[in-house]
C-alpha cells in the first residue's frame, strides 16, 4: 500500500490554537519574512494572541465584538503545526481600522485642451465594524496538495457554525510588496516619512502594540499617487508574490478588490458580504450516521467537513457520502457517529 503524501489534506485538521501551540506558531512566524502582523515574530505578543483567542472561544456572547479566533493546521498523526489562520469578529473595536481608499479625480484645462486624471489616496475607516479573515500562513514545505485550501476554507465553516458572532461584511488584507531586504516601497514613500522608522520596525511595533500610533502621526490629507516614487506606485494594490494563491482563493470565495489598500505596504484589501461567501452559501448540516471503510472511501471525492463548536471546533477534508438520513465518512477523520457536522465543497 502506498504511503500517504505529507501534504495529503485527509491527514490534517484545523482547530483552535491553545497555549501548547506557542512553539509551533513561533517556528512559523520566523518563516514569514515580515509584514505578517497577525503572526508576530514576538513570543509575548503571540502568546497574548493565543490567550485572546481562548478568551473569545470561552465567551458566552453571541454577537460580533472584540473577539479573535486563532486557528492552527495540525497533522493528526504527529501533532505537527503546519499553518495558521485567524478570524476577527469585529475590527475597529480596540482602535480605528485604517485603510487607504483609492479614488480618481479629473482636472480639465480648456486653454490647454487637456484633461489630467490622477489617483488619490484617502485615509478612511470604512471597514470599522466589519469582520476580518486573515493571518493565513502555511509552511513552505506544505504548499501543495490542498492544505492551503483546507486552512483557508475552514474559517468560513467556522463562521457558518457561529454566524451570530460575525458581522454582515467581511474583509481580508493581503500582504503587499516587500523587497528582499524586508523594505516596503509603499511605506518608504508615505508613512516612513512621518514615523521616523523603517517598515520592519513599524510592522513589529504594530503587531505588538496595535496601530494607535498611526492615528497619532499619519497625515490626514489626501495623497496624490502621481507624487509617489515609481516603486511605490507599482506596489499600490499589488499582493506579495507569495500571496497570489491566497488572492485567488479569496476571489473564488467571492471577495473582490474595491480600491482599498493597506496603509503600511499598499497591499490590497478585499471584501464581501458575509452571507454571499461561497462556503457559507453551500454549507449543509447533517448528522454522522456511520463510517466509511477505506475501500468505500477510495472513490468518494473530498468534502470540507467541520464538527464541534467553539473550543471543540475542528475541520477536515474527508470523503463524505449521504447515508441513512445523514452522512458517512471515514473513522480516520476523527468525527464520531452521532455528531452534527457542516459540510461544503472542497
Amino acid at each position: 500500500m502506498a504511503l500517504a503524501s505529507p501534504t495529503d489534506p485527509s491527514g490534517w485538521q484545523v482547530r483552535p490554537a491553545t497555549a501548547a501551540d506557542l512553539d509551533g506558531l513561533m517556528a512559523l512566524a520566523r518563516l514569514t519574512g515580515g509584514g505578517f502582523t497577525n503572526l508576530p515574530q514576538d513570543e509575548g505578543a503571540l502568546a497574548a494572541r493565543i490567550r485572546w483567542s481562548e478568551q473569545s472561544l470561552a465567551a458566552t456572547c453571541e454577537a460580533p465584538g472584540d473577539a479573535l479566533y486563532l486557528m492552527v493546521l495540525e497533522e493528526r498523526a504527529t501533532g505537527r503545526i503546519g499553518g495558521t489562520a485567524c478570524l476577527f469578529s469585529e475590527v475597529g473595536v480596540r482602535w480605528p481600522f485604517y485603510s487607504y481608499k483609492i479614488t480618481t479625480i479629473a482636472l480639465r484645462s480648456r486653454e490647454l485642451d487637456r484633461t489630467f486624471r490622477t489617483r488619490v489616496l484617502h485615509l478612511v475607516n470604512d471597514f470599522d465594524g466589519a469582520s476580518e479573515v486573515g493571518g493565513l500562513f502555511l509552511h513552505p514545505d506544505l504548499r501543495t496538495g490542498g492544505l492551503g485550501r483546507l486552512l483557508a476554507k475552514s474559517r468560513y465553516l467556522f463562521m457558518a457554525g457561529h454566524r451570530a458572532r460575525f458581522a454582515d461584511r467581511v474583509l481580508a488584507e493581503l500582504r503587499g510588496v516587500i523587497d528582499a531586504q524586508g523594505n516596503a516601497p509603499f511605506w518608504d514613500a508615505i508613512a516612513g516619512r512621518f514615523f521616523g522608522m523603517g517598515f520592519q520596525e513599524a510592522d513589529h511595533f504594530n503587531s505588538v502594540n496595535g496601530n494607535q500610533f498611526i492615528a497619532d502621526l499619519m497625515p490626514k490629507y489626501p495623497v496624490y499617487v502621481a507624487l509617489l516614487s515609481a516603486a511605490a506606485q507599482a506596489a499600490l494594490g499589488q499582493p506579495h508574490p507569495a500571496g497570489r494563491a491566497a488572492q485567488r482563493m479569496l476571489e473564488a470565495e467571492g471577495f473582490r478588490f474595491n480600491g482599498y489598500v493597506d496603509i503600511f505596504d499598499g497591499g490590497p484589501t478585499m471584501d464581501a458580504e458575509t452571507d454571499s461567501l461561497k462556503t457559507l452559501r453551500e454549507a449543509e448540516r447533517a448528522i454522522v450516521r456511520g463510517h466509511l471503510s477505506a475501500e468505500a472511501a477510495a472513490d468518494v471525492p473530498l468534502r470540507l467537513v467541520s464538527a464541534g463548536r467553539l473550543e471543540g471546533f475542528r475541520a477536515v477534508a474527508a470523503p463524505l457520502m449521504l447515508a441513512d438520513d445523514g452522512v458517512a465518512l471515514p473513522a480516520s477523520s476523527g468525527i464520531e457517529r452521532g455528531e452534527e457536522v457542516l459540510h461544503a465543497g472542497f
